[in-house]
């Protein structure tokens, strides 16, 4: 019979609790569709009770259509001096409105009585009327037993009372924690194993794993071993001091190791390419070393390794990197992106062979880009309108010929003046040369303006369009104010949302690149469905 496994991502909640790492509530919900795709079972979607952006979250993602994943919110048991029903915690929980609820309750003894500042008895009383009172309110609830092994390995009766508790209340899932990280594989293995003789059989178990001892994800995959259904992490391991257990390593190695099934290994070649975008969005780097996602997991180096590899990829990979969506990279051939490229061209409706020539030029073009500082992750409009270019088919509705921007200080009116003036032809080479000029609420703005004013005229389907979200990347190289910067752009029209990117010396220009790929591919996308 199968052995099946659940997922459970906390990126959104314990994930951006890692330091750097912040996501707004736009950013949020285009994660969690992310994730949808990647197949994940449930996404964690913040603490309603403890923020207005949390809050905001909850409204917003009811409006999006979810194909597997089912949206959890988090919250804690109720608090001491209160009733269930007194308690705003839960009734923020209540009023999220999700089909899945995740609350944490006191295991360890020293937390139930400094940080809690009750007695033991009245933590278990708290535990299973939480778990009661929600318990009406969802599909499925599940418990998470906070610091669960350093409370076993301090009192093995008190801690697994409470799991008793929860689950004598409904608790469809108990969640073990080792919040502080410092739990090794071996003792994961030995404690589970003894709570599964004191709480017996058809009580599900989940492993929520963090990395302070560097054995995150080794924890997760023993529990797992030791009967565990649902393993809870972040993508790229994001987390709290060093971090969560990291599902892109988890994923893979239940999944294509150890003989586990879940709905993400329909979807695992979509890996790495969730993997990167989630670090576009929050806008920081990706780790080029992450197993199986990073850059560097399949890239070759060394002369007996290139030579080995040529021959046969299995002598120095220990899986074949499509199979989450990365690539192999042999540094000294041009072989390196290929099968991506392939990949890619056919999402985008390109009718590329194996041997055309063009799959070549365009690694070529796609490698240079990515050493000026590219990133296309999370900028797969802008790949398109390339590839599309490289194999003769320009996709192109105007020419901008030139701007200039205007940005003057105002002491009477306290803030500065920002005019935008631009010059476009349409269509390209032959057409009509259009003049204006537009203000705006900063540079990149009035540039936006100015470019969407002068085309409107002709294209009128651009009014419906808007610019989501705006970032950018200090690149590696050249110090200070002289480095080159990454520009990226989400727009979303009323039925789809799309990012571009632009990489300069001069962030107008970086600005720029990214505002025109955005319009041209509005444009791209309204004629190619009409066609």
């Amino acid at each position: 019979m199968a052995k099946n496994i659940e997922f459970y991502d906390t990126t959104l909640r314990d994930g951006t609790q890692a330091e750097d790492f912040n996501l707004s509530v736009e950013d949020k919900l285009r994660v969690a569709q992310k994730l949808d795709e990647l197949g994940i079972d449930y996404i964690e979607g913040g603490w309603p009770g403890s923020n207005p952006k949390d809050a905001r979250f909850f409204r917003e993602v009811r409006d999006l259509k979810f194909k597997h994943a089912r949206i959890a919110a988090f919250g804690s048991t109720h608090h001491p001096r209160k009733t269930p029903e007194e308690d705003p915690n839960l009734r923020a929980l209540i009023e999220a409105k999700t089909p899945v609820v995740t609350i944490f309750g006191k295991s360890w003894d020293i937390h139930v009585k400094e940080a809690l500042k009750t007695t033991l008895e009245r933590n278990l009383e708290i535990i299973e009327a939480s778990v009661a009172y929600l318990k009406p309110h969802c599909e499925k609830l599940f418990y998470d037993a906070e610091h669960f092994f350093d409370g076993f390995k301090a009192d093995k009766d008190y801690a697994c009372e409470t799991l008793k508790r929860a689950a004598s209340a409904g608790a469809d899932v108990l969640v073990l924690c080792d919040t502080n990280g410092g739990t090794l594989p071996h003792e994961i293995v030995e404690i589970i194993r003894e709570v599964k003789k004191r709480l017996g059989k058809g009580v599900a178990l989940g492993i929520h794993a963090h990395n302070d001892s560097e054995c995150a994800v080794a924890n997760s995959l023993m529990a797992v071993l030791e009967g565990a259904v649902q393993v809870q992490g972040t993508i790229n391991g994001f987390g709290e001091r060093c971090g969560n257990a990291n599902l892109c390593s988890i994923m893979p190695n239940l999944l294509l190791k150890m003989g586990y099934e879940a709905e993400a290994k329909k979807h695992l070649h979509k890996l790495t390419e969730v993997s990167r975008y989630i670090c576009e969005i929050a806008n920081i780097p990706h780790p080029r070393y992450l197993p199986y996602v990073g850059r560097s997991a399949f890239a070759h180096k060394g002369g007996v390794h290139v030579s080995a590899v040529m021959r046969h990829p299995r002598t120095y990979e220990h899986i074949e990197p499509e199979l989450v969506g990365n690539i192999r990279r042999v540094l000294v051939s041009d072989l390196s992106g290929r099968s991506n490229i392939l990949y890619k061209a056919k999402q985008f409706g390109i009718k590329l062979a194996e041997n055309d020539p063009m799959v070549a030029k365009i690694v070529e073009e796609v490698k240079k880009r990515e050493a000026e500082g590219y990133q296309f992750e999370a900028a797969e409009a802008s790949l398109e309108l390339l590839m599309y270019r490289l194999i003769g088919e320009p996709k192109q509705y105007f020419e901008l010929l030139g701007y200039r921007v205007f940005d003057m200080q105002n002491p009477e009116e306290g803030y500065p003046l920002v005019e935008a003036t631009v010059m476009v032809r349409v269509p390209p080479g032959v057409g009509e040369v259009e003049h204006t000029a537009a203000s705006g609420n900063g540079p990149v703005n009035a540039l936006d303006n100015a470019i969407r004013k002068a085309l409107e005229r002709f294209y009128p389907q651009l009014k419906e369009m808007s610019l989501e979200d705006y970032k950018v990347r200090v690149l590696p190289g050249s110090p200070g104010t002289g480095a080159m910067v990454r520009v990226l752009i989400f727009s979303r029209d009323r039925e789809d949302r799309w990012g571009t990117v632009g990489v300069s010396h001069d962030i107008l220009e970086a600005s720029c690149k990214a505002l025109v790929d955005s319009l041209t591919y509005k444009l791209f996308k309204d004629r190619h469905k009409k066609t």
